[in-house]
Protein backbone atom coordinates (compact mmCIF):
# COMPACT_ATOMS: atom_id res chain seq x y z
CA UNK A 1 0.00 0.00 0.00
CA UNK A 2 2.91 2.38 0.64
CA UNK A 3 4.27 1.71 -2.85
CA UNK A 4 0.91 2.90 -4.19
CA UNK A 5 1.02 5.99 -1.97
CA UNK A 6 4.57 7.02 -2.84
CA UNK A 7 4.05 6.43 -6.56
CA UNK A 8 1.03 8.78 -6.58
CA UNK A 9 0.63 10.50 -3.21
CA UNK A 10 -1.71 13.21 -4.52
CA UNK A 11 -4.13 10.53 -5.66
CA UNK A 12 -3.93 8.29 -2.60
CA UNK A 13 -4.51 11.29 -0.34
CA UNK A 14 -6.01 14.24 -2.19
CA UNK A 15 -6.53 17.58 -0.44
CA UNK A 16 -8.74 20.17 -2.14
CA UNK A 17 -9.62 23.65 -0.85
CA UNK A 18 -12.12 24.93 -3.34
CA UNK A 19 -14.24 28.04 -3.97
CA UNK A 20 -17.07 28.13 -6.50
CA UNK A 21 -18.72 31.41 -7.48
CA UNK A 22 -21.30 30.00 -9.89
CA UNK A 23 -23.07 27.06 -8.30
CA UNK A 24 -24.49 24.65 -10.84
CA UNK A 25 -26.70 21.68 -10.00
CA UNK A 26 -24.57 18.80 -8.72
CA UNK A 27 -25.10 15.10 -9.28
CA UNK A 28 -24.88 12.50 -6.55
CA UNK A 29 -21.35 11.44 -5.60
CA UNK A 30 -20.26 7.85 -5.05
CA UNK A 31 -16.52 7.26 -4.65
CA UNK A 32 -14.29 4.26 -4.14
CA UNK A 33 -12.26 6.39 -1.76
CA UNK A 34 -13.39 7.74 1.61
CA UNK A 35 -14.12 11.43 2.09
CA UNK A 36 -13.74 14.08 4.78
CA UNK A 37 -15.79 17.22 4.04
CA UNK A 38 -15.42 20.56 5.87
CA UNK A 39 -17.84 23.39 5.05
CA UNK A 40 -16.69 27.01 5.08
CA UNK A 41 -19.28 29.17 3.31
CA UNK A 42 -22.25 29.21 0.93
CA UNK A 43 -26.00 28.66 0.93
CA UNK A 44 -25.97 24.87 0.77
CA UNK A 45 -27.99 21.87 1.91
CA UNK A 46 -25.97 18.65 2.01
CA UNK A 47 -27.67 15.36 1.18
CA UNK A 48 -26.28 12.07 2.52
CA UNK A 49 -28.25 8.88 1.88
CA UNK A 50 -31.68 9.96 3.18
CA UNK A 51 -30.75 12.97 5.31
CA UNK A 52 -30.46 16.64 4.40
CA UNK A 53 -28.27 18.99 6.43
CA UNK A 54 -28.50 22.81 6.15
CA UNK A 55 -24.79 23.70 6.33
CA UNK A 56 -23.10 26.25 8.55
CA UNK A 57 -19.45 27.22 8.98
CA UNK A 58 -17.42 24.49 10.66
CA UNK A 59 -19.65 21.56 9.77
CA UNK A 60 -17.57 18.39 9.36
CA UNK A 61 -18.76 15.21 7.61
CA UNK A 62 -17.23 11.80 6.97
CA UNK A 63 -18.41 9.47 4.19
CA UNK A 64 -17.32 5.97 3.24
CA UNK A 65 -17.39 4.46 -0.25
CA UNK A 66 -21.00 3.20 0.03
CA UNK A 67 -22.65 6.49 1.04
CA UNK A 68 -24.09 8.62 -1.74
CA UNK A 69 -24.04 12.36 -1.15
CA UNK A 70 -24.35 15.71 -2.91
CA UNK A 71 -24.57 19.44 -2.25
CA UNK A 72 -27.79 21.24 -3.16
CA UNK A 73 -27.47 25.01 -3.63
CA UNK A 74 -30.17 27.33 -2.32
CA UNK A 75 -28.45 30.60 -3.19
CA UNK A 76 -25.66 32.16 -5.24
CA UNK A 77 -23.25 32.89 -2.38
CA UNK A 78 -19.67 31.70 -2.94
CA UNK A 79 -19.40 28.01 -2.05
CA UNK A 80 -16.18 27.25 -0.15
CA UNK A 81 -15.17 23.91 1.32
CA UNK A 82 -12.21 21.66 2.09
CA UNK A 83 -12.42 18.05 0.92
CA UNK A 84 -9.98 15.20 1.49
CA UNK A 85 -10.42 11.99 -0.51
CA UNK A 86 -8.23 9.05 0.43
CA UNK A 87 -7.58 5.41 -0.30
CA UNK A 88 -8.82 3.57 2.82
CA UNK A 89 -6.00 1.02 2.60
CA UNK A 90 -3.46 3.72 3.48
CA UNK A 91 -4.40 4.24 7.17
CA UNK A 92 -4.86 0.53 7.82
CA UNK A 93 -1.13 0.14 8.41
CA UNK A 94 -1.38 2.66 11.28
CA UNK A 95 -4.48 1.15 12.88
CA UNK A 96 -4.76 -1.21 15.84
CA UNK A 97 -7.79 -2.83 17.51
CA UNK A 98 -7.81 -0.06 20.12
CA UNK A 99 -7.09 2.76 17.63
CA UNK A 100 -8.87 2.06 14.35
CA UNK A 101 -8.36 5.12 12.12
CA UNK A 102 -11.37 4.11 9.99
CA UNK A 103 -13.65 3.82 13.03
CA UNK A 104 -15.71 6.93 12.24
CA UNK A 105 -16.17 5.80 8.63
CA UNK A 106 -17.15 2.18 9.24
CA UNK A 107 -18.36 1.63 12.82
CA UNK A 108 -21.80 3.20 12.30
CA UNK A 109 -24.87 2.49 10.14
CA UNK A 110 -24.82 3.66 6.53
CA UNK A 111 -26.04 7.26 6.32
CA UNK A 112 -26.00 7.74 10.10
CA UNK A 113 -23.67 9.83 12.30
CA UNK A 114 -21.94 11.38 9.29
CA UNK A 115 -21.83 14.80 10.91
CA UNK A 116 -19.27 15.47 13.64
CA UNK A 117 -19.88 18.42 15.96
CA UNK A 118 -16.82 20.60 16.57
CA UNK A 119 -16.15 23.32 19.12
CA UNK A 120 -14.56 26.63 18.14
CA UNK A 121 -11.23 25.37 19.48
CA UNK A 122 -11.53 22.11 17.55
CA UNK A 123 -12.27 24.00 14.31
CA UNK A 124 -9.09 26.01 14.83
CA UNK A 125 -7.06 22.85 15.46
CA UNK A 126 -8.56 21.18 12.39
CA UNK A 127 -7.68 24.13 10.16
CA UNK A 128 -4.09 23.97 11.43
CA UNK A 129 -3.88 20.31 10.37
CA UNK A 130 -5.39 21.16 6.98
CA UNK A 131 -2.75 23.86 6.50
CA UNK A 132 0.00 21.29 7.02
CA UNK A 133 -1.53 18.85 4.53
CA UNK A 134 -1.96 21.61 1.95
CA UNK A 135 1.61 22.81 2.46
CA UNK A 136 3.15 19.36 2.02
CA UNK A 137 0.94 18.55 -0.98
CA UNK A 138 2.39 21.63 -2.73
CA UNK A 139 5.93 20.91 -1.56
CA UNK A 140 8.12 19.00 -4.04
CA UNK A 141 11.05 18.50 -1.68
CA UNK A 142 12.45 15.08 -0.81
CA UNK A 143 10.53 14.34 2.40
CA UNK A 144 7.29 16.22 1.65
CA UNK A 145 5.32 13.06 0.91
CA UNK A 146 6.35 11.56 4.25
CA UNK A 147 5.30 14.72 6.08
CA UNK A 148 2.00 14.85 4.17
CA UNK A 149 1.28 11.28 5.25
CA UNK A 150 2.02 12.07 8.91
CA UNK A 151 -0.23 15.15 8.77
CA UNK A 152 -2.98 13.03 7.21
CA UNK A 153 -2.70 10.42 10.00
CA UNK A 154 -2.90 13.30 12.49
CA UNK A 155 -6.13 14.38 10.73
CA UNK A 156 -7.68 10.93 11.11
CA UNK A 157 -6.68 10.74 14.78
CA UNK A 158 -8.26 14.15 15.37
CA UNK A 159 -11.50 13.23 13.57
CA UNK A 160 -11.89 9.88 15.34
CA UNK A 161 -11.33 11.47 18.75
CA UNK A 162 -13.99 14.08 17.97
CA UNK A 163 -16.34 11.36 16.68
CA UNK A 164 -15.94 9.19 19.81
CA UNK A 165 -16.18 12.15 22.20
CA UNK A 166 -19.35 13.53 20.62
CA UNK A 167 -22.13 13.41 23.19
CA UNK A 168 -24.61 13.55 20.33
CA UNK A 169 -24.53 13.33 16.55
CA UNK A 170 -26.52 16.09 14.90
CA UNK A 171 -28.96 14.28 12.65
CA UNK A 172 -31.52 17.05 12.32
CA UNK A 173 -33.33 16.47 9.06
CA UNK A 174 -35.66 18.63 7.00
CA UNK A 175 -36.67 15.79 4.69
CA UNK A 176 -40.47 15.65 4.19
CA UNK A 177 -41.91 12.57 5.94
CA UNK A 178 -43.40 11.28 2.67
CA UNK A 179 -39.98 11.35 0.97
CA UNK A 180 -38.25 9.81 4.01
CA UNK A 181 -40.70 6.90 3.91
CA UNK A 182 -40.14 6.38 0.18
CA UNK A 183 -36.36 6.42 0.65
CA UNK A 184 -36.67 3.76 3.36
CA UNK A 185 -38.76 1.65 1.00
CA UNK A 186 -36.25 2.07 -1.85
CA UNK A 187 -33.30 1.10 0.36
CA UNK A 188 -35.11 -2.08 1.45
CA UNK A 189 -36.27 -3.07 -2.04
CA UNK A 190 -33.39 -2.33 -4.42
CA UNK A 191 -33.79 -5.74 -6.08
CA UNK A 192 -37.48 -5.12 -6.85
CA UNK A 193 -39.51 -2.92 -9.18
CA UNK A 194 -38.96 0.73 -8.20
CA UNK A 195 -40.54 2.44 -11.19
CA UNK A 196 -42.61 5.57 -10.64
CA UNK A 197 -45.69 3.57 -11.53
CA UNK A 198 -44.96 1.02 -8.80
CA UNK A 199 -44.16 3.71 -6.22
CA UNK A 200 -47.41 5.46 -7.13
CA UNK A 201 -49.39 2.32 -6.27
CA UNK A 202 -47.36 1.68 -3.13
CA UNK A 203 -47.67 5.19 -1.67
CA UNK A 204 -50.81 6.53 -3.40
CA UNK A 205 -48.89 9.53 -4.76
CA UNK A 206 -49.13 11.06 -8.21
CA UNK A 207 -45.83 10.37 -10.07
CA UNK A 208 -45.45 14.01 -11.15
CA UNK A 209 -46.02 15.24 -7.61
CA UNK A 210 -43.59 12.66 -6.23
CA UNK A 211 -40.90 13.68 -8.73
CA UNK A 212 -41.32 17.38 -7.95
CA UNK A 213 -41.24 16.79 -4.19
CA UNK A 214 -38.07 14.70 -4.42
CA UNK A 215 -36.39 17.28 -6.65
CA UNK A 216 -37.30 20.07 -4.23
CA UNK A 217 -35.99 18.09 -1.25
CA UNK A 218 -32.69 16.83 -2.71
CA UNK A 219 -31.96 18.91 -5.81
CA UNK A 220 -31.89 15.76 -7.97
CA UNK A 221 -34.34 13.36 -9.53
CA UNK A 222 -35.64 10.16 -7.98
CA UNK A 223 -34.49 7.91 -10.83
CA UNK A 224 -30.89 9.09 -10.37
CA UNK A 225 -31.05 8.35 -6.65
CA UNK A 226 -32.28 4.80 -7.30
CA UNK A 227 -29.50 4.22 -9.84
CA UNK A 228 -26.81 5.37 -7.41
CA UNK A 229 -28.23 3.26 -4.58
CA UNK A 230 -28.28 0.19 -6.82
CA UNK A 231 -24.73 0.81 -8.00
CA UNK A 232 -23.60 1.28 -4.38
CA UNK A 233 -25.10 -2.10 -3.52
CA UNK A 234 -23.49 -3.63 -6.64
CA UNK A 235 -20.05 -2.38 -5.59
CA UNK A 236 -20.51 -3.94 -2.17
CA UNK A 237 -21.65 -7.29 -3.58
CA UNK A 238 -18.83 -7.39 -6.13
CA UNK A 239 -16.31 -6.54 -3.41
CA UNK A 240 -17.66 -9.46 -1.36
CA UNK A 241 -17.01 -11.88 -4.25
CA UNK A 242 -20.38 -12.16 -6.01
CA UNK A 243 -20.19 -12.54 -9.77
CA UNK A 244 -21.40 -9.77 -12.05
CA UNK A 245 -24.40 -11.70 -13.41
CA UNK A 246 -25.86 -12.47 -9.97
CA UNK A 247 -25.10 -8.93 -8.80
CA UNK A 248 -27.04 -7.51 -11.75
CA UNK A 249 -30.29 -9.13 -10.67
CA UNK A 250 -29.68 -8.75 -6.92
CA UNK A 251 -29.58 -4.98 -7.49
CA UNK A 252 -32.74 -4.73 -9.56
CA UNK A 253 -31.17 -4.52 -13.02
CA UNK A 254 -33.11 -6.90 -15.23
CA UNK A 255 -30.79 -6.52 -18.23
CA UNK A 256 -27.07 -7.28 -17.90
CA UNK A 257 -26.01 -5.04 -20.81
CA UNK A 258 -27.85 -2.13 -19.26
CA UNK A 259 -26.30 -2.88 -15.85
CA UNK A 260 -22.82 -3.04 -17.35
CA UNK A 261 -23.29 0.26 -19.17
CA UNK A 262 -24.71 2.10 -16.14
CA UNK A 263 -22.01 0.70 -13.85
CA UNK A 264 -19.21 1.99 -16.08
CA UNK A 265 -20.89 5.37 -16.50
CA UNK A 266 -21.39 5.77 -12.74
CA UNK A 267 -18.19 4.25 -11.35
CA UNK A 268 -15.88 5.23 -14.20
CA UNK A 269 -14.51 1.76 -14.92
CA UNK A 270 -15.98 -1.47 -16.28
CA UNK A 271 -17.24 -4.35 -14.14
CA UNK A 272 -14.18 -6.40 -15.08
CA UNK A 273 -11.81 -3.55 -14.21
CA UNK A 274 -13.59 -2.99 -10.90
CA UNK A 275 -13.23 -6.66 -9.93
CA UNK A 276 -9.54 -6.52 -10.83
CA UNK A 277 -9.03 -3.35 -8.76
CA UNK A 278 -10.78 -4.95 -5.77
CA UNK A 279 -8.54 -8.02 -5.98
CA UNK A 280 -5.40 -5.90 -6.22
CA UNK A 281 -6.44 -3.49 -3.48
CA UNK A 282 -6.22 -0.46 -5.77
CA UNK A 283 -9.00 2.11 -5.58
CA UNK A 284 -9.90 4.08 -8.69
CA UNK A 285 -12.27 7.03 -9.01
CA UNK A 286 -13.62 8.47 -12.23
CA UNK A 287 -13.15 11.96 -10.81
CA UNK A 288 -12.91 13.89 -7.57
CA UNK A 289 -16.26 15.66 -7.13
CA UNK A 290 -16.37 18.12 -4.28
Amino acid sequence: MFDTYYSNSDYSINYLHSKTDHNEAADFHLHNRFEVYFFISGNVNYFIEKKVYPLKYGDLFVMNSHEIHKPSFVGSKTYERIVVHFDPTIPQAFSAPCSDLLHCFLKRPIGEQNKIELSTEQIRDLLNIYQKIEHYQKDSSEFARVLKLTAFIELLVFINRAFIQNSRHDDRVNMPPKIAGILDYINQNLENDLSLGHLEKQFFLNPSYLSRLFKKSTGSNLHQYIIYKRISKAKKLLSEGHNASDTCFMCGFNDFSNFSRIFKRTVGISLREFKREVRSGIYVDKELPS
